[in-house]
């Protein structure tokens, strides 16, 4: 029979350690110390990215020609000057197919992609070969845009030595010489415009399959079984499921489009004649050959203050749809 311990009478059970309230650590309330460990981040984010957008938004009312050259108080004369400029107004044109071709085309077809590998490869023919697929579609994301800029270079190349052009000569059976980067607007700004969509259309496709894999498979399989084709299920289960993710991918790839600057300088260079120009190259343009820096530091505030006013309106819009969802 095993003994029994008895506590001695007339005295209480001594209460652990832990629970004694005097050994327990009083937080401080004010929580002072935390806000220490923002200030690396502070003091980065000021040097690298406040100071400079101060300094240029300020250039832009005077007119400086650089170097140790004296700065000219301008007022609202390059911003006016700004408004009547036909190549600041001619880029902003660009800028319309730029956001087609890196937002709107690689938007839609990485939905389209996205729900393919999702609801048909990976279900049919299992997740390892999904996600080769999708690593497939996200290789052009990692490659530097020089290296592409240079590999689509050597694919326009004109006349007969490029590869386009030696395809569509051995496909027609006629000699095809055809200058696709200097000859004419439309060839020059379509090729830029692929070179744009075969670089971006990977980074939706990894953020909608990420974004499907919280939505539940039995959602497909239900609706396969009352009868939807695959346009059906993808239409009615994938864009509201994802749609967050859609707003995502929407804005960084139009505040992307906004900045673009990589392709053109590649590819075209602007040209012909300007054609080609968007406003980050015309900013780049004007303070390298530009006798005046204000100008370019104009341009770039513009651009500066178009991001700006575009993020607020995807955050509102988003914000506005999780209201009403919820």
């Amino acid at each position: 029979m095993t003994p029994t311990l008895q506590r001695p009478a007339g005295k209480a059970a001594k209460r652990p350690a832990q629970d004694d309230p005097a050994r327990i650590p009083q937080r401080d309330a004010s929580k002072r110390g935390y806000w220490l460990y923002l200030i690396p981040g502070a003091v980065l984010v000021s040097i690298v990215i406040l100071y400079p957008i101060v300094r240029n938004l300020r250039l832009s009312f005077f007119h400086w020609r650089g170097g140790r050259a004296e700065e000219q108080f301008a007022g609202l004369e390059n911003w006016i000057a700004l408004a009547s400029d036909q190549e600041f107004l001619q880029s902003f044109q660009n800028i319309v197919l730029v956001i087609i071709a890196m937002v709107i085309v690689p938007t839609l077809l990485g939905l389209v992609i996205a729900a393919l590998l999702f609801d048909v490869v990976g279900r049919r023919f299992g997740a390892k070969l999904s996600s080769f697929l999708r690593a497939t579609y996200y290789l052009p994301q990692i490659l530097p845009i020089a290296v592409a800029g240079v590999m689509f270079s050597w694919i326009l190349k004109p006349n007969s030595d490029g590869v386009l052009n030696q395809f569509l000569t051995t496909v027609t059976g006629s000699d095809v010489q055809i200058n696709w980067l200097g000859g004419q607007y439309s060839t020059a700004m379509a090729s830029v415009m692929v070179l744009m969509i075969w670089i971006q259309i990977g980074y939706p496709v990894v953020i909608f399959m990420a974004a499907l894999q919280r939505v539940d498979p039995q959602l497909y399989e239900a609706a396969e079984l009352d009868g939807a084709n695959w346009f059906q299920r993808f239409r009615a289960i994938t864009p509201p499921m994802i749609q967050p993710e859609v707003f995502v991918v929407a804005l960084t790839t139009t505040i992307a489009a906004l900045k673009v600057f990589g392709p053109v300088f590649i590819l075209t260079n602007g040209g012909p004649s300007k054609s080609t120009y968007v406003p980050s190259f015309y900013a780049y343009q004007e303070f390298i050959r530009g006798t005046d820096k204000g100008y370019a530091a104009t341009i770039a505030s513009a651009i500066t203050i178009l991001v700006v006013i575009v993020a607020i309106i995807f955050i509102r819009v988003q914000n506005r749809a999780e209201r009403k969802e919820a």
